[in-house]
């Protein structure tokens, strides 16, 4: 085979597989994203949110009040 020959073989599979794997890849983002809504959605995990949420903006305001600002 000439180098042309190669170049356009090695071109046709890369493309192949380029759209191979974009089509699982996709499929797994859909799982992966899935999940973590259903976490972040989760009673427990907002509760804990809004916990660390108001431990930073006291940890905030303190610093800001060392600081002089």
């Amino acid at each position: 085979m000439n180098k042309f020959g190669t170049i356009i073989m090695l071109a046709g599979v890369g493309a192949t597989a380029y759209v191979l794997g974009a089509k699982a890849g996709r499929s797994r983002y859909a799982e992966i994203s899935g999940v973590a809504k259903k976490v972040w959605d989760d009673p427990k995990v907002k509760k804990a949110r809004k916990r660390t949420s108001k431990k930073v903006e006291k940890a905030a305001e303190s610093a800001a009040r060392k600081l002089g600002l």
